[in-house]
């Protein structure tokens, strides 16, 4: 097999991936993601590559989580995005579906820990703040899948690629983000806000950026960023309380964004 399928194939590929999608709605989804992964020789010795990574020796009680992240990074940068996104994004409708794309990035690994409890959304923001890997990622993330409260729902139409394309960008930080059940599609980092201080609306702004982001997931019938987020498979975890019309998220809750004055190289490694 050539190293890497030319566009003819792939497109041919990604067609024939549609159809068996929507061949039947119990299909797992996943797995045919899965299985058009394996066939590009590409992205499968980058998945392999990252898979060897997370599940690779460590210290005892710990994971090389380092190493993991950094090869995960690499298979969003280099491997097919139209590949790599519907591992990530693959839409599921049963919890046999919904747990495998839970569990395809190994999250034991690249999204949980250390500790067995999650920390304050607070600590992984501020290793983010000072990370030159981290950091650029999360202004694209922020710049791409900012809430636009001029449109019908609250995102502009032409928004959904790079918005996706930015999520998954986090993908291997210390901010990554990950599907928090086998139930739902809800999306978040490893994080909570329930020990904060007087830092509580900041992190809650933080996590809202996942959590409440009308880009991720808009209401029914858009056109753009909304409905690619639902049919990728995005959720967005329920608010606290609910958000008032054509209001930004981020003017709601005093969130100290970052500004473009730091490192802006995206690196995978």
């Amino acid at each position: 097999m050539a190293q890497c399928l030319g566009p003819t194939m792939l497109l041919l590929l990604l067609l024939w991936l549609l159809l068996r999608w929507s061949s039947s709605a119990a299909q797992n989804r996943c797995v045919a993601a899965a299985e058009a992964c394996t066939a590009d020789t590409g992205c499968q010795r980058l998945r392999t590559e990252y898979v060897a990574q997370c599940l690779g020796p460590a210290a005892p009680g710990g994971c090389p989580r380092a190493r993991c992240r950094r090869a995960l990074r690499r298979f969003f940068a280099r491997g097919p995005p139209a590949l790599t996104h519907a591992l990530l994004f693959c839409p599921c409708g049963s919890p046999a579906c919904a747990e495998r794309r839970r569990q395809t990035f190994v999250p034991a690994c690249a999204f949980s820990g250390p500790g067995p409890a999650p920390p304050s959304c607070l600590a992984p923001l501020e290793a983010c703040e000072h990370s030159r890997v981290c950091r650029p990622r999360l202004l694209a993330f922020q710049a791409f899948c900012s809430p636009a409260p001029s449109f019908p729902d609250g995102c502009q139409p032409d928004q959904a690629p790079n918005c996706l394309r930015a999520y998954a960008g986090l993908v291997g930080t210390v901010i990554t983000p990950n599907y928090l059940d086998n139930v739902s599609a809800r999306v978040a980092p490893w994080c909570h806000c329930g020990v904060s201080g007087n830092r509580q609306e900041e992190c809650e702004a933080f996590r809202g950026l996942f959590t409440r982001n009308r880009c991720l997931g808009a209401g029914p019938g858009r056109a753009g960023a909304g409905r690619a987020a639902r049919e990728s498979g995005l959720q967005l975890l329920a608010p606290t309380k609910p958000l008032g019309q054509g209001e930004p998220m981020l003017e709601m809750v005093p969130y100290r964004p970052l500004t473009a004055g730091g490192p802006q190289s995206c690196r995978t490694s």
